[in-house]
């Protein structure tokens, strides 16, 4: 809830903020609309740029939570939450490891396909 709390701020300040220049033109990190994903792709960037933390299947590690997870199942964490913990950041909420820092290398098409790996991931696992 505390982190819901945080999005729902986060989207009324982007949305409130009356000034055009300097606002983020992305504020979700969303790929562009009619964006595909594709989970072979996201399971390469996964590897290059998640596992390091989250575990070569997303089973976790010391360093990051496990995705593959009832906790990150799509009904508690949308997609959306992947796209901004990848844009600003998580801090640690459900797990005892640290804070997510934001990856400003990972442009959000990519993000598009990790989550489309992720939750094929999940899908296997049971978790829908």
């Amino acid at each position: 809830m505390k982190y819901f709390c945080y999005l729902l701020l986060t989207w009324i300040i982007v949305a409130c903020d009356g000034e055009s220049s300097g606002r983020d033109a992305n504020p979700f990190y969303l790929p562009p609309e009619g964006f595909a994903a594709d989970t072979n792709k996201g399971a390469v960037l996964f590897r290059e740029n998640c596992a390091s933390c989250h575990g070569r299947a997303g089973s976790g590690s010391n360093q990051g939570p496990p995705l593959v997870h009832k906790t990150y199942n799509s009904s508690h964490h949308a997609d959306l939450s992947f796209h901004l913990a990848v844009k600003i950041g998580v801090r640690r909420h459900h797990w005892r490891v640290g804070d997510m820092p934001p990856l400003p290398s990972v442009s959000p098409e990519a993000v598009g396909h990790i989550v489309a790996y992720v939750r094929a991931l999940q899908h296997r696992a049971g978790i829908k």
